[in-house]
């Protein structure tokens, strides 16, 4: 367990020497997530909601594992990382143990029905529903199915140039949003509660053929999200064995 509050940007720089997925692939959606965005969204976790420092951790569609990392780093109990990509999930286990994190995170290859029991915290970057429609509320649902508290990444419905450039200022810009009506009234009948909802920019390179800009900018929206049965213990929770 953590015995000290690391620094933010300790955990960003430790978060950018993860390597970036080398294939990604158009139907999967697959972006590795920004080292600056995945350190504000650990340390809003971490230190804001103390949902990380000796919690049973999942990284849900962890691709080479910078969320699950940056956990571990941070003093979670244990971490477990699943993505349906072998490759990238091979890549997170070589970083995390090169980063010496490796023994407190157990990889899984497989689906986001691979897993069994519960964990206390479940962060996630997953797709934005733009190559394959709803495949963001895909993982919200499960998330919410293994975890009490979750930190999910969402494209923001904000759009305005003008609102894009007022984050380039400032590196460290995150300021408090409105949650997507949709995406409230979803997660409502999926038996969450929003706690917050977190504004930042994030900027990903010129992935896929049909990038025309070199690089993208664009506004995401961290929902911090806690189920309404989280008193509940997790006490007859086992460890997730890797699988595949």
């Amino acid at each position: 367990m953590s015995e000290r509050i690391i620094p933010r940007r300790e955990l960003e720089i430790l978060i950018s020497k993860v390597p970036e997925n080398p294939n990604p692939k158009v139907k999967l959606e697959q972006y590795t997530i920004p080292p600056e965005v995945a350190s504000r969204m650990l340390y809003i976790a971490c230190y804001v909601y103390r949902d990380i420092v000796g919690k049973r951790v999942l990284d849900l569609g962890c691709g080479t594992g910078r969320l699950a990392i940056g956990a571990a780093y941070l003093g979670a109990a244990e971490v477990v990382g699943i993505d349906i990509d072998r490759e990238v999930v091979k890549i997170a286990k070589d970083a995390a143990n090169d980063l010496e994190v490796g023994e407190s995170i157990y990889w899984v290859t497989g689906d986001l029905y691979a897993l069994r029991g519960r964990y206390d915290t479940v962060i996630q970057n997953p797709p934005f529903g733009v190559q394959r429609r709803r495949a963001d509320r895909i993982f919200l649902k499960r998330a919410l199915e293994l975890g009490f508290k979750v930190y999910s990444l969402h494209k923001s419905e904000v759009h305005d140039r003008e609102v894009v450039k007022s984050f380039r200022g400032s590196r460290d810009k995150m300021v408090p949003a409105k949650p997507s009506r949709f995406l409230e009234t979803y997660i409502r009948g999926l038996g969450g509660e929003i706690e917050g909802v977190y504004a930042m920019l994030m900027r990903i390179p010129r992935v896929f053929h049909f990038h025309r800009k070199f690089r993208h900018e664009f506004i995401v929206n961290l929902y911090v999200i806690r189920r309404k049965d989280a008193s509940k213990s997790l006490l007859d929770s086992h460890p997730t064995e890797e699988i595949g």
